[in-house]
């Protein structure tokens, strides 16, 4: 290194230590502003105590943001024509006198640092890559835009920042790619988030990355109109979501809610997986009509006279009493349980009269009080409690759809267009755990169900009334503390609660079912069944979306032929984006895939490997019953050329355990086993798990087998999964 490159490393580093000084100060003055709140006590009024409380939990989240972001705090500058220079990094860091000394990479300013090209240099003589350890500044690499800066000691290196971060060996966990996102990337990013946005991208072309940078550049650009309900990221499964959940935290984001399909109806944690063709059904546009008539078979008249005792008297109710109630509540075309509030009043009011009508034969006179007392007396009365019950019962949506799962005869009355095998599909026995495929089921029930508790609608109408007054209250807080544009009225008054009902935006939307998000992110998207859109078009109704995935890479039994068909239940309307530059595969491990799956009839969207991959594929073919054998030395020969990788054996279900018994046998180091061993560094897992995943190397087992049982959408993401190496083991 010259005397001129080593000058400019020790200048960068000491830019880079102020940087690091002015982030330790923060975090020292926001935990004593927290020590200090904490502090104050309990005393006061309620309002005072919410305050304290709002803003300490304020503080937390400051803290912890500034925490996260440690690790590469800078990695950028740019030096305009000007020849200004503007530092990017993680967040954006002020001097005491409110001066930038580092922006923030969500903001415009920072837009050039991924965007600018030698064609088109956007006001940029030089941008400037800057590597880091620690906290200690390892290398610079520069790409100049004005052929007049060049000299020799400058770092013309392109593309080497990115190549690097993409060679680097995975860990089980995803990291950002804040410091090298690329210009077709940052586009999508930093696209409107109005609409409905698909985003369409082969293996590797950093989909997953994309839509989580998006969700952090979001909440920062749109932080006001986020900061109450948040953004949601679903993802196709809690491996997933374990392999991302660091991600948006490194991006100073901590207010994103992650789930799975499976985790988006209240009190229900959904895991299990039914059958392909049962899942198929259960997703189909067809059960709204199946879930309405089996609300409305639900609603029942007796066919015969019955005979009820109320203190005393005996009463013979015909059938016509109890038709007329169950149409009057049934007009007013409120969901099931609300409108019981209706049949109960008429049927009521109906026999308070036939009652009334009794006991005045016998020369009663019968007033007002006493038309009273006997309409309290049929209420409270055993048998009327039966009859209206028998006819109208209230009802959940999990005794709904486990009735209809148990009851072959109840399932067959709401179901009369199906054929008998698909019935069969669905039987089960009513103690069974609902699947994933359960879940926008239990949704569409509860919004035809509605709220069992008749005091709910008053309750959220008060809850209105009070958030208005903790925004007023909170815009009064701001200013008498003096922290105008640092803390919001909507981030304050989310705090204004009794300190044990404290929650996050997370904790919130998970026990409150009418819950929606300001902008929802949904990953691997080709896989959700029309019924799951319903439920995600539920959750978010201002229809902001940012839709990822890969048509050809669908496991599902009827893949979609396009977006517009893939989405359909969501809307008709939304903007297409294509990536097309593979990041991650190497290119004659994507060549053979993208082989095997054009032989497949697979619409894939062809990309560009921008790495030639130092291996080329293993291809082997074996016995039958030497598989498993075979499949563990591949694992044996990985190790052996690169110890510290990680190797994922990707395999058909039935094979699974098997060769994670022969690896456990025969590996010096633990292995994983499924969706929960993917922090070992050699793991076996289905093709269902590998979703969205990436490991150093994989070894596929069996290819015609994982095609016939999972698809050949699955095989697909199986082969595309390995950042450096591919072995394929064949039957012969």
């Amino acid at each position: 290194m010259t005397d001129t490159a080593e000058g400019e490393l020790a200048r960068e580093q000491h830019y880079v230590s102020a940087l690091y000084e002015r982030l330790d100060a923060l975090r020292a003055e926001t935990f004593d502003e927290l020590e200090r709140t904490r502090r104050a006590g309990a005393s006061g009024t309620h309002q005072a105590r919410s305050e304290r409380d709002a803003m300490a939990r304020l503080f937390e989240d400051r803290l912890k943001q500034l925490r996260d972001v440690d690790e590469r705090l800078a990695f950028g500058r740019l030096q305009t024509d000007e020849g200004a220079l503007r530092y990017i990094g993680r967040i954006g860091l002020r001097d005491d006198d409110q001066q930038p000394l580092l922006l923030d990479w969500r903001a415009p300013q920072a837009s050039a640092f991924y965007q600018a090209t030698a064609a088109t240099p956007l006001g940029i003589r030089v941008r400037r890559h800057l590597a880091t350890r620690g906290r200690r500044v390892t290398a610079i690499e520069d790409e100049v835009f004005d052929p007049e800066h060049i000299t020799d000691d400058s770092m013309l290196t392109g593309e080497s920042a990115l190549l690097a971060a993409l060679s680097a060996q995975r860990t089980g966990r995803m990291h950002d790619i804040v410091a090298t996102i690329q210009a077709e990337q940052d586009r999508i990013i930093r696209s409107e988030a109005r609409g409905v946005l698909v985003v369409q991208g082969g293996p590797g072309t950093g989909k997953t990355a994309v839509a989580l940078h998006r969700a952090a550049y979001l909440l920062y650009a749109q932080k006001e109109r986020l900061a109450r309900n948040g953004v949601l990221v679903v993802g196709p499964s809690r491996s997933f979501l374990q392999y991302i959940e660091q991600v948006l935290p490194s991006l100073g984001e901590s207010g994103v809610v992650l789930r799975t399909v499976g985790q988006l109806y209240p009190g229900v944690d959904a895991s299990a997986l039914d059958a392909p063709h049962v899942a198929e059904l259960k997703g189909r546009l067809a059960m709204i009509s199946v879930l309405r008539r089996a609300v409305h078979a639900r609603q029942v008249a007796p066919r015969e006279a019955t005979e009820i005792r109320v203190e005393g008297e005996r009463l013979v109710v015909p059938p016509e009493l109890i038709v007329r109630a169950l149409r009057r509540a049934q007009q007013t075309r409120k969901p099931h349980n609300v409108a019981r509030n209706t049949f109960v009043r008429e049927a009521l009011t109906d026999l308070t009269e036939l009652l009334v009508q009794k006991v005045g034969a016998r020369g009663t006179t019968i007033d007002d009080e006493d038309r009273r007392l006997l309409r309290e007396d049929l209420r409270t009365a055993h048998d009327v409690k039966v009859l209206l019950n028998t006819a109208w019962l209230p009802l959940t949506p999990e005794k709904l759809l486990g009735d209809l799962y148990a009851r072959p005869a109840y399932l067959a009355q709401v179901t009369h267009d199906w054929r008998q095998d698909d019935r069969d599909a669905l039987a089960r026995a009513r103690s069974a755990p609902f699947t994933v495929a359960d879940v926008p089921l239990l949704d569409e029930a509860a919004e035809l169900l509605g709220e069992l508790d008749a005091g709910a609608d008053a309750r959220r109408a008060a809850a209105k009334a009070q958030r208005v007054r903790d925004l007023e209250n909170a815009e009064a807080a701001i200013r008498n503390m003096g922290v105008e544009g640092i803390v919001s009225a909507e981030s304050l008054a989310d705090g204004f609660a009794d300190p044990g009902e404290l929650l996050t935006t997370a904790e919130r939307a998970a026990i409150d079912r009418g819950w929606t998000y300001g902008h929802i992110v949904v990953d691997e998207a080709q896989e959700l069944s029309p019924m799951q859109w319903r439920l995600l078009r539920r959750r978010g109704p201002l229809r902001s979306f940012t839709i990822v995935g890969d048509l050809a890479q669908a496991s599902t039994s009827r893949p979609p032929a396009s977006w517009a068909d893939a989405i359909s239940a969501l809307g008709d309307t939304f903007r297409l984006e294509q990536l097309t530059v593979n990041y991650r595969t190497p290119r004659a491990i994507m060549a053979l895939a993208e082989a095997r799956a054009l032989a497949d009839g697979l619409p894939i969207t062809p990309s560009r490997s921008v790495r030639e991959g130092e291996v080329p594929p293993d291809l082997r073919r074996v016995p039958v019953d030497g598989l498993v054998r075979s499949a563990v030395e591949a694992v044996r020969r990985d190790r052996d050329a690169d110890p510290d990788g990680t190797v994922a054996v990707i395999a058909p279900e039935a094979l699974v355990r098997p060769l994670h018994d022969a690896l456990a046998t025969a590996m010096p180091e633990p292995v994983g086993y499924g969706a929960e061993g993917l922090r070992a560094k050699v793991s076996v897992l289905p093709p269902r798990i590998a979703k969205g995943l990436e490991f150093d190397a994989v070894v596929v087992v069996d290819e015609e087998r994982i095609a016939a049982e999972d698809g050949s959408g699955s095989l697909y993401v199986a082969l595309t999964r390995p950042t450096q190496r591919l072995a394929v083991v064949d039957p012969e």
